[in-house]
């Protein structure tokens, strides 16, 4: 059996509808109130394998001690044949066949820790981040609210993986708190822009790949060698002050309307894990240039939802409503070719380094990613279950992002990734 199989079962309990069932075996990083120790762990059901445990016993060896460790920076180093095989060995000690940690009380119970007892931690250490700009339907519905409907795209956006570079030191695992930023921002009728908290705070529901093993300064990766450098995939919540943004992008693009917090999924779930899904994405008219030029499936069957949990502003509450569903197999430009345009001058990457997919909107009003288009820039605000409605977030409000890949009787996914608004500072 591979690691795979739909067919695997765990010694351990998992619910049909877990996110982290054998065949996922997600990686992040832990603690407990018992041992403050960071180190590596992998999601089985409800439960946590603790690797650095697995490690000192002699029952993993990755080719270097990289477990008992606070980010998957060291692991990752090691490359896609140390990624495998060692998914492969954890997939085999969690089998219902496997006696070897079923069978020894003391180290399963120093082995597995529940996960409402982890504590999580950023998964990666992150040197670099970039964020792309790679769902038409995104890009079109911006580019109608703020340009002209008929010329919504911009003339390269068919062409060229459109991103820009984003602000590293201030991503964040997901459940911290998201201060709301101050900053400049102009009115239209105004003479002079005024300075104060942001008015327009939105999410955007985008997920993200985690760069394994980089590549040397001034050598490009190739299209078709793109994934053998990417070790897994995030959710991630790129937080955006839409007014903030609006005054500032020109001439360069965003700047404090993006840095002041990006929130991502503690679990990276494999390439290897979410192969099964992969699936055919956009038809790309016109066809890239051959440097971006894919064969076979490219996108992923990844079902994605936002829900909007009401704190405060107008009475507060505590129903949360699902406000979006869409799925990453919207998304025009590959994970391939965003990395493949990135390094294609040059630029080097390197292990850790954050790359955004950019808004994932689908085609339909309720599978857009963010407010501005779900409320189309405020102008039709959402009514919630307990009866608010929202235009853009308010102080209090907690956006909880999820996704998952369905197989056959279990799922791959991703856990949550949440924030909650707090108030700008005086």
């Amino acid at each position: 059996m591979t690691a795979n199989d739909p067919a695997l079962r765990s010694f351990v309990e998992v619910a049909p509808d877990s996110h982290f069932p054998i065949q996922n075996l997600p990686f992040g990083v832990f603690s407990t109130a018992a041992d403050p120790a960071r180190r590596v762990g992998v999601a089985i059901g409800d439960l946590v394998l603790d690797l650095a445990v697995l490690e000192r016993a002699g029952l993993l060896d990755a080719g270097a001690p990289v477990f008992a460790c606070d980010s998957l920076n060291p692991f990752m180093a090691l490359g896609r044949d140390a990624w495998r095989r060692t998914r492969a060995r954890v997939s085999e000690l969690l089998r219902h066949d496997t006696a070897t940690l079923r069978d020894d009380a003391g180290l399963r119970a120093r082995a597995l820790v529940p996960m409402a007892e982890a504590v999580m931690h950023l998964p990666v250490r992150i040197g670099g981040y970039t964020d792309f700009y790679s769902s038409r339907e995104h890009a079109t519905n911006v580019g109608s609210m703020f340009r002209d409907p008929k010329n919504a795209l911009l003339p390269n956006w068919l062409h060229i993986p459109i991103g820009y570079n984003g602000r590293a030191s201030s991503v964040v695992v997901g459940g911290t708190p998201i201060r709301r930023p101050n900053g400049q921002t102009k009115a239209p009728t105004a003479e002079a822009p005024s300075f104060g908290p942001c008015r327009k705070l939105d999410f955007e529901l985008e997920t993200a790949f985690i760069v394994g093993r980089g590549n040397a300064l001034g050598e490009p990766i190739p299209v078709g060698e793109a994934e053998a450098h990417i070790f897994g995939m995030v959710l991630m919540n790129d937080w955006s002050a839409r007014d903030l943004q609006q005054w500032e992008y020109v001439p360069l693009g965003p700047f404090n309307a993006k840095s002041f917090g990006t929130s991502i999924s503690p679990w990276v779930v494999t390439m290897e894990a979410l192969e099964p899904f992969r699936t055919a994405g956009p038809v790309q008219d016109p066809q890239p240039l051959p440097y971006l030029r894919q064969d076979g499936p490219q996108g992923f069957d990844l079902h994605l939802e936002v829900a909007l949990k009401p704190g405060g502003g107008d009475g507060g509450g505590d129903d949360e409503t699902t406000i979006c569903r869409t799925n990453f197999r919207h998304m025009y430009w590959s994970m391939a070719q965003q990395l493949a345009h990135h390094t294609v001058s040059g630029c080097d990457t390197r292990t850790g380094d954050l790359m955004g997919s950019g808004t994932i909107s689908g085609p339909e009003p309720d599978s857009f990613g963010s407010l501005l288009e779900l409320t189309w820039n405020g102008q039709k605000p959402l009514t919630l279950a307990g009866g608010q409605t929202r235009a853009f977030l308010e102080d209090g409000d907690d956006v909880v992002m999820t996704g998952w890949c369905q197989g056959n009787g279990y799922r791959v996914g991703f856990g949550r990734v949440s924030g909650q608004v707090l108030p700008a500072r005086g």
